[in-house]
């Protein structure tokens, strides 16, 4: 049974979103101001977190930095803002994925299916392959850390999961379709600029000149390819 963090203040909200969970079997803990939220997702074992933006005492932007910093677990941020600058913050600061309100619970459950599949599917690779290196690049699964030469970079969790996938088909064509679907999930709704955010902060952070890549290189109308270098 996977357990699933609600964090709303809105209860006519509230309540459907827990009757549909509990009806597909999960389990709900629930909380109504961002303070609260976040002591109950990091004293409880959860699997996933559902977050409102606009919440009482700390907004859900607070609240998604202040997990990051002690969790990866999948965080999927509600919002009622359409305005693309703060959809991107939100995924900035950690998010995984982001529902417009009002927003349908064949939806909601969706993406919540999609999330968690992809937490299933990464516990699985990585019993697979422990530490990958190549050239320079060096990736700990145990741990879910990136190296360049010997120095770790800070990247956030599906930036981890990205680089990753690229990584292990170093050399080749992976296509934007498979990214989204081994990396967001074959359910996914969201933006599809999405993916050219995370490049845009994968290079930010691995290339010597991101307005120049080398280590990830841009196949024009297919998708991504990595280049190993030493």
């Amino acid at each position: 049974m996977s357990t699933v963090a609600l964090i709303e203040d809105d209860r006519l909200i509230v309540e459907p979103v827990v009757r549909a969970l509990e009806g597909r079997g999960y389990k709900v803990f629930t909380a109504f101001n961002g303070a609260a939220g976040l002591e109950m997702v990091l004293t409880n074992p959860v699997d996933l977190v559902i977050l409102d933006i606009m919440l009482p005492e700390k907004d859900g932007w607070e609240v998604c930095k202040a997990i990051r910093a002690e969790s990866v677990v999948p965080i999927l941020m509600l919002t009622a803002l359409s305005d693309e600058v703060d959809r991107v913050l939100g995924l900035e600061l950690g998010a995984d994925d982001y529902l417009t309100k009002p927003f349908s619970t064949r939806e909601l459950l969706a993406r919540i299916k999609a999330l968690l599949r992809r937490v299933e599917f990464d516990s699985t690779r990585m019993t697979e392959a422990r530490v990958l290196s190549t050239g320079d690049i060096k990736l700990d699964f145990d741990r879910r850390r990136a190296f360049k030469n010997q120095t770790e970079l800070e990247l956030r969790y599906k930036e981890f999961e990205l680089l990753s996938l690229l990584v292990m088909n170093v050399g080749e064509v992976v296509t934007r379709a498979d990214i989204f679907d081994k990396v967001w999930g074959t359910d996914w709704l969201g933006d599809m600029r999405t993916l050219d955010v995370h490049i845009r902060w994968l290079r930010e952070k691995l290339e010597d000149d991101p307005s120049s890549p080398q280590y990830i290189q841009t196949v024009r109308g297919v998708g991504y390819r990595f280049v190993s270098r030493s």
